[in-house]
């Protein structure tokens, strides 16, 4: 099937069926999420908190780039420049990441929030995710890891990092699992 333009696009049903047929259930992502999250998880156990943080901060930065290394060998079209819901993801994913702008001041006034920040922030994404693929995994996903963030921030506060990054594993592997098993109409 060759590329299709985004003005040849006659319905947002047939962007959805692209955006589904290019992306590949869209798993690269949230597996690259989830490894970096679960790396955060077992190292805070051994770092001081203060160092766990930093070990934080430049974790996630790796989860685009090994989330492209994982989309080319699944041949997900993580970056389709084509499809206009694709290119939402995009604007969705810079909007989590202006929130930049409130995890650096975190990390030099109150660092103890910055793992509660950043796990709620780049999550936030998934409720668009959710109107793209008309599933509600996404809201799931977003409104459970919140949850679950801020109670492990509460329950587990001498290891919040550790809690928080357990949480947002947890978060995953259940989107993970609903993901592989939703029923796809990317045949159009």
């Amino acid at each position: 099937m060759s590329d299709i333009k985004a003005n040849q696009f006659s319905s947002i049903e047939q962007m959805r069926a692209d955006f589904e047929r290019r992306s590949q259930r869209s798993i690269s992502m949230p597996l690259a999420g989830m490894l970096v999250w679960l790396f955060i998880a077992v190292i805070s156990f051994f770092l001081d908190s203060k160092l766990a943080i930093y070990v934080l901060l430049f974790s996630s930065g790796a989860i685009f780039p090994l989330a492209l290394l994982i989309a080319k060998f699944r041949q997900e079209d993580l970056m389709s420049r084509t499809n206009p819901l694709a290119t939402l993801m995009g604007y969705c994913v810079l909007m989590v990441n202006l929130l930049w702008a409130v995890h650096i001041p975190l990390l030099f006034i109150e660092p103890e929030l910055l793992p509660l920040s950043l796990a709620i922030a780049l999550g936030l994404h998934w409720v668009v995710y959710s109107w793209i693929i008309q599933h509600p995994l996404g809201i799931i996903h977003a409104v459970l890891r919140t949850l679950m963030v801020v109670s492990a921030f509460y329950l587990f506060p001498k290891n919040s990092l550790s809690a928080i990054a357990l949480a947002v594993v947890f978060a995953y592997m259940i989107s993970l699992w609903m993901m592989l098993r939703r029923e796809i109409a990317w045949k159009a």
